[in-house]
C-alpha cells in the first residue's frame, strides 16, 4: 500500500493496466525460453508508411524541431478540420480542433476541463480500460451500462435513459470498439441521439480512433454528423495511431465546442505544451496523401479478422459476437466457474498463449484476442486456445 504522505489521493485510485501486466508476464516467460504465442496486441503490426516517415525526416532536416503552438500546427489543424468536413461530414472549423499527444491525451484533456467531482459518466460495457480510470482520477463517477454478447453488445436504450440523472455529465461512445470490434449502427446512434435531446445537460464523447478499420459490409458514422443539432455537446476523439500504424508517434486530436477546446489548449500549454513538431508533419503527410497504404492494411486486417472469427466459432465452450471493425474479438467463456484472469493465466502457463482478460474491459466472462498479428500466429493461437478449452 503506497504511503499516503507520498502519494496523492488521486494517484492512489489509479489501477495498473492488466494488458501491460499480461504482456510483461508473456515477455518474461519468452525470455526464459518458453514458446509463447501472443494474441494480446493492441497496436498495428505494420510499419508506418514510408511517405509519412520521409515527411518527418524532411521536417527534421528543415529544422522543424522547435516549440510550436500548444493547440497544434495550424496546417495540421486545417487538414484535420478539412478531413472532418469531407470524410465525417461534420461542420467544423480548424479552431475547433486541438492536436494532442495521442488520442489518450485528447480524452484526458477533455475530462480535465469538463468534469467536476461528483459528475457521472455513462460508460457502455465492455469499454476501453482507460475510460473509468480517467473518470475516477477526475473525481467523477463512472456509471456502467451493461450489455450482452448475445445481443451483440448493443446499448440497452432503456438502461441508458434510466441511468441519466441530474449529475450525468457525459456519455462515452466508441465505434468501432475496443475490445469488441463492434460497429455501432446508424439506427442505434439515432436512437441514442433521441434520448440525449431530452437531456440537454449531457455531453457525448465519440471515440473514433478505429474509424477506417472496418469490414467490407460496414460503414462508420460519426455521432456529430448523425446528430448535427447536438454538435455543441459532442466531442470527437481520433488520431493517427491505428489507421496509419503510428502508435509511437503520439499524434491525436480532439474536436468540439470552441470554449472547451480553448480550455483544453490552455491545459495542454501548462502540461505537455505542443505535440512533437516533426511528428505533426508526418501526420500532415498522412492526411494529405492517398489512402492506398491504409486500405492495404485494412484489407489485411479483414482477412485476419475473418480467420479469427471463423476459428473462434469452431471452438466449443465459447460464444462470439462477430467483430466487424478494429482488430479484436471478444468471445464469452461459457464456463462461468472460471474468471477471465484465471483463464488467461492458465492459457499462458499451460499453452503459452497470451490473451487479455475481459475484466480489464468490464466483463469477467470474456477474453480479448487480437488479429494485429500474422496469419500463422492467429492459427497457432487458435489451436492453443482450442486445446485449452476442450481439454
Amino acid at each position: 500500500m503506497p504511503d499516503p504522505l507520498l502519494i496523492s489521493h488521486r494517484a492512489i485510485t489509479l489501477q495498473p493496466s492488466l494488458t501491460l501486466a499480461i504482456s510483461a508476464k508473456a515477455k518474461a516467460l519468452k525470455q526464459q525460453g518458453k514458446d509463447i504465442c501472443s494474441l494480446s496486441a493492441g497496436e498495428p503490426d505494420f510499419d508506418t508508411p514510408d511517405f509519412i516517415v520521409e515527411a518527418a525526416v524532411k521536417a527534421l532536416r528543415d529544422g522543424i524541431t522547435r516549440y510550436g503552438p500548444s493547440a497544434g500546427d495550424p496546417e495540421l489543424r486545417e487538414a484535420i478540420a478539412l478531413k472532418l468536413r469531407e470524410v465525417n461530414k461534420i461542420s467544423v472549423d480548424f479552431k475547433n480542433v486541438l492536436v494532442t499527444n495521442g488520442g489518450k491525451q485528447a480524452i484526458f484533456n477533455l475530462f480535465q476541463v469538463i468534469l467536476n467531482p461528483g459528475d457521472e459518466v455513462l460508460i457502455p460495457v465492455p469499454y476501453w480500460l482507460s475510460y473509468p480510470e480517467m473518470t475516477r482520477f477526475m473525481g467523477a463517477v463512472p456509471v456502467f451500462l451493461p450489455s450482452s454478447p448475445m445481443e451483440d453488445f448493443k446499448i440497452d436504450l432503456q438502461i441508458l435513459e434510466s441511468s441519466i440523472t441530474p449529475k450525468t455529465k457525459l456519455l462515452i461512445l466508441n465505434s468501432p470498439g475496443n475490445p469488441t470490434g463492434r460497429v455501432i449502427s446508424l439506427k442505434e446512434l439515432q436512437s441514442v441521439a433521441e434520448i440525449l435531446r431530452k437531456h440537454p445537460h449531457v455531453f457525448v464523447m465519440s471515440d473514433e480512433i478505429y474509424e477506417f478499420l472496418l469490414s467490407n459490409n460496414q460503414t462508420h458514422h460519426s455521432f456529430a454528423n448523425v446528430a448535427p443539432d447536438l454538435i455543441d455537446r459532442v466531442f470527437t476523439v481520433n488520431g493517427f495511431a491505428k489507421a496509419w500504424a503510428m502508435t509511437g508517434w503520439r499524434v491525436g486530436y480532439l474536436c468540439g465546442n470552441l470554449d472547451v477546446i480553448n480550455a483544453a489548449s490552455s491545459l495542454q500549454s501548462q502540461s505537455t505544451s505542443n505535440v512533437c513538431s516533426f511528428a505533426q508533419r508526418g501526420a500532415l503527410a498522412a492526411l494529405t496523401s492517398p489512402m492506398k497504404p491504409v486500405l492495404e492494411m485494412v484489407n489485411t486486417y479483414n482477412k485476419r479478422r475473418t480467420m479469427l472469427t471463423k476459428g473462434l466459432n469452431n471452438i466449443q465452450g465459447i460464444y462470439l459476437s462477430s467483430p466487424e471493425g478494429a482488430f479484436y474479438a471478444f468471445p464469452k467463456l461459457l464456463d462461468s466457474s472460471i474468471s477471465s484472469i484465471e483463464f488467461c493465466n492458465l492459457a499462458l502457463e499451460k499453452e503459452g498463449l497470451a490473451i487479455v482478460p475481459g475484466i480489464a474491459f468490464g466483463d469477467d466472462q470474456c477474453i480479448r484476442l487480437s488479429c494485429a498479428v500474422s496469419e500463422p500466429t492467429i492459427q497457432d493461437g487458435l489451436a492453443r486456445l482450442d486445446k485449452l478449452v476442450t481439454n
